[in-house]
């Protein structure tokens, strides 16, 4: 499963991070973001009944997306993460015990890491992506910095404050993937306009790899 996950990562590489989703808008939010060119979505666990909502995009996307949960940060919520369809468990904090009952599940881990010790110790208890968290704060100078010190082909992935206005400096960097959440989705934001706004992360992304 993981070098499936990976192919997908890869073909689109940027996250939708739907904090705040209901169960009511779930379906109507993966079909527009879908329709843009999304494939990898995150239900936060701080969202409204956010089993059901996973588990309704699980069904009506399956094996066509990369399906996580974020905000994750205890190894029973890993275990609920995994009853509700999630593959990807992703966290905004590294805790190795977080991380060691995801792999025992055989999910993806993406603990979230904000300092090069945090970054090793993910590896160490065996991240397969590290969540450089808050990227806004640490920069696109950091991600070269830690790059640098990092084992080649390790897998970084900024989110917070990541936009179609810094996406190709991100990417140049050499990041793998990147998390977007409010700019892309709010609570009560429309399908549609979820829709054109990631069509403008989209467009973003494949103009930085020209």
């Amino acid at each position: 499963m993981p070098d499936a996950l990976y192919d997908k990562i890869s073909e689109m590489p940027l996250i939708a991070v739907l904090r705040g989703i209901t169960p009511a808008d779930a379906v109507a939010v993966s079909d527009a973001l879908i329709g843009a060119g999304f494939r990898f979505m995150e239900v936060t666990l701080n969202s409204p009944d956010w089993e059901q909502s996973l588990r309704l995009i699980d069904e009506a996307h399956g094996d066509d997306i990369v399906l996580g949960a974020g905000t994750v940060v205890s190894p029973d919520d890993v275990e609920k993460v995994q009853a509700a369809g999630g593959k990807v468990v992703i966290a905004p904090n590294m805790d190795v015990d977080v991380i060691g009952r995801t792999k025992e599940l055989g999910m993806l881990s993406v603990p979230g890491c904000c300092t090069p010790t945090e970054c090793f110790q993910a590896l160490t208890a065996g991240a397969d992506i590290l969540k450089i968290f808050p990227a806004d704060t640490l920069g696109v100078p950091f991600i070269k910095a830690v790059t640098a010190v990092l084992p080649e082909g390790t897998r970084l992935c900024p989110t917070g404050g990541v936009s179609a206005d810094n996406l190709e400096e991100f990417f140049a960097a050499g990041v793998y993937a990147a998390g977007i959440g409010s700019l892309l989705y709010k609570a009560g934001k429309s399908a549609s306009d979820i829709g054109k706004s990631a069509e403008e992360l989209v467009s973003a992304y494949e103009n930085a790899l020209r």
